[in-house]
This record gives C-alpha cells, structure tokens and sequence, in this order.
C-alpha cells in the first residue's frame, strides 16, 4: 500500500495539480497549473524564449527596419515573394536599400543611355534594293493598280516589248516612274496611272443631263452618289434622248472628247416615219441650215424599214444642243425616238437601260488615243 506520506512527499515537492505555486514556467520541476499566475510564456526567467506569435511577427524592411522574419515558405510569400505578395526591396550590404523594380530607379537608368548615345551619329541602314533612292514608282506596279493583271503579268508585258514610257519601249524590270509627269503606253494606248474613273451610263429617256437638279428631277448624280470622287458627265444629251454618255472625273480628257478640234464622232440611230427620199442622207451630209448655221451628218444609212417605218443611223462630230433633232426635222422627217449607240469608241452594246459600267483599260486608251493624250 501507497503511504499517505508518500503522496504528500511527492505534493510538497513538485506541487500538486490544483496548487498556485506555478506550472512549468515554475521553480519546481513539477507539472503544476498552465494557467496559473506563473506560467507566462514570455517569461525568460528559466525557461527558454519563444517564438513570436504570428501577428507579434516584424515584416518592415524599410531603413531603420529589421530584415529578420520568418524563413518558412509562407513567411517569404507574405514578403512578396512567388506568391504574389507585395514586392519588396533588397538590401545592398552597405546600409543602403534599394527598390528592386522603382519607376525612379528605371528612369535614372534610361536618362544615363541617353547621355551614354547622345553624341553618336546616326547609323544610316543599308538599301534593300539598288535605286531604291530613286522617286516614283515600280513600272510593274502601276500597271498592276491601273488593271493590266498581277505584277507578274506585267512584268511579262514589259518582256515582251509592249509597254513604252515618254515614247520609249521599256526592257528592263522594276524601272521606276513618276505617275504624275511620265506618260506610259501598253500597245500603243495610254495608260491612265493617276486615280482617274471612267464610266459609260446608258441614260433613259426622262434623266436630266446635269449632276444635280434644283426642281428634283432625276438627273446623272442620281447614278453615281456612291462614289469617293467627283465625276462629271461628257457633254449632254437632251432630257428625251437616250443612249451612251461618259462620266469621269479626268478634266482634260473630257475638254478634249467635246471640242470640235479633235472630231469625236457620235452615232445615233433615229426613228422616223418615211418614206424618205433617196438623196435624203447626200442632203444631210452636204449641210442643213438651221439658225444658228450649217450643220453636216458624217455617215447617214438606213438601218432597217418596217412599212412606213424607219430605223436611220446618223454620224457626226458636233455637239450642238439638239442637233439631231433639229437637221432631221429641218429636213422634213421629226424624230420620234433617238438613241446615242456610240461616243468615238465607246459603244452601247448590250448595256441595259439606267445601267452604269467601269470602261476598260483598252477603252479609256481608245478614248485618249483618240484626242491625242
């Protein structure tokens, strides 16, 4: 049997549970009262320190500040580190602290680059091809962009000796050219290498012969109000007569196309009602007085008759207002319906009524060579 003696050895020796006289941050080397008034765990007095409770813990890195703190991996992401937490600064071992990534810091960096190469000279680049000095542009190019196929489907035009600039047939590839002053041909026809339009309408009857009209009617504006640029019509038809009239945005040319000097010839094909008299077309073409003059017709035929019925076809260079109308009449024969079928090289074809169509690049050479451009 355990002696009463032995428990109370034991009790005045280390302490009982219950007792005050502390726990382990007592004297004695019993188990004693955590709790108690002597177990203060910051209390150095014979026990060994502690660490730091977590929100007792020091992260400051800043001057005056303590680069100690927790070596775990947590600690180190709620430094900044791989986590994402903020990024702080390094020391340099010399008592300086400097920002790692500062806005001030690269600033300094890029103004010193700048004074290390502000006295340098400027390195002048290589050229990448031979004349690329030069002004204007590729021959092959401006003929790809005026419509003549790919760069390589001009440059075998340039092969075959069919493109000519300022009058003079061009071999080699890649010559350059100014758009602006050199004149370049591809079999003869000029090449329009400026941004120019050309378009042939086939007016109806009832269109009015002007870009824009003050009493509403329709007019040729009405037909081209999608367009970047602005065109013009050459030379007018009557409201009531129909047929070809070229619009285009090129001044000289439609100077030229219009004035009497250059000789465009138009066609028309009239109905009329006969019979006619067979010297009526020598009659035509030997003049007709009208009262502002002589008028002559190029070429007068017969189309086709039907009955008393006349298709006539009438060709000539002017432009009077009416003119036409006017010598058919005059001539004892009104005309019922007139339709223009072709301004110099220009046809109708079988373009529709109200239509409008981009010429083509043959064309508008036609049309230039035409007036001598």
């Amino acid at each position: 049997m355990r002696s009463s003696s032995g428990r109370n050895s034991s009790g005045n020796n280390g302490g009982s549970r219950g007792g005050n006289s502390g726990g382990r941050g007592g004297n004695s080397g019993g188990r004693g009262n955590p709790r108690g008034a002597g177990g203060n765990r910051d209390d150095k007095q014979g026990g060994r320190p502690s660490k730091p409770r977590p929100e007792e813990r020091r992260y400051d890195v800043g001057p005056g500040g303590s680069h100690e703190g927790p070596k775990s991996g947590r600690g180190a992401s709620a430094r900044g580190g791989a986590k994402g937490g903020p990024k702080q600064g390094t020391g340099t071992g010399r008592g300086r602290w400097v920002p790692a990534t500062s806005r001030e810091y690269e600033a300094r960096a890029e103004e010193r680059n700048r004074e290390r190469y502000a006295n340098k000279k400027d390195v002048k680049l290589p050229k990448t091809f031979p004349g690329a000095e030069q002004e204007g542009e590729r021959l092959q190019k401006i003929l790809a962009r005026a419509g003549y196929g790919s760069r390589r489907a001009c440059e075998e035009l340039i092969e075959q000796a069919r493109v000519e600039v300022n009058g003079e047939i061009v071999l080699e590839q890649g010559k350059r050219v100014d758009p602006e002053k050199d004149e370049v041909k591809v079999d003869g026809l000029t090449v329009a290498t400026q941004s120019y339009q050309f378009f042939s309408l086939n007016k109806p009857a009832g269109v009015v012969s002007t870009m824009e009209d003050n009493e509403g009617r329709q007019c040729l504006g009405d037909y081209v109000t999608n367009r970047e640029t602005r065109l013009f019509h050459v030379g007018r038809l009557d409201t009531e007569t129909e047929g070809v009239i070229l619009l285009t945005n090129h001044g000289e040319l439609a100077h030229r196309l219009t004035h009497p000097k250059y000789g465009v010839k138009k066609v028309y094909l009239a109905h009329i009602v006969g019979p006619i008299p067979r010297d009526l077309g020598k009659r035509l073409k030997d003049g007709i007085q009208l009262e502002d003059g002589y008028a002559k017709a190029d070429h007068f035929r017969v189309v086709e008759q039907t009955g008393k019925n006349y298709l006539v076809e009438v060709t000539l260079h002017e432009g009077r207002k009416h003119i036409v109308r006017r010598m058919l009449a005059e001539a004892g024969f009104p005309v019922d319906k007139l339709v223009r079928v072709a301004f110099g090289p220009i046809t109708l074809g079988d373009q529709k009524s109200g239509w409008l169509r981009r010429l083509s690049n043959t064309e508008v050479g036609m049309l230039m060579k035409e007036v001598d451009l």
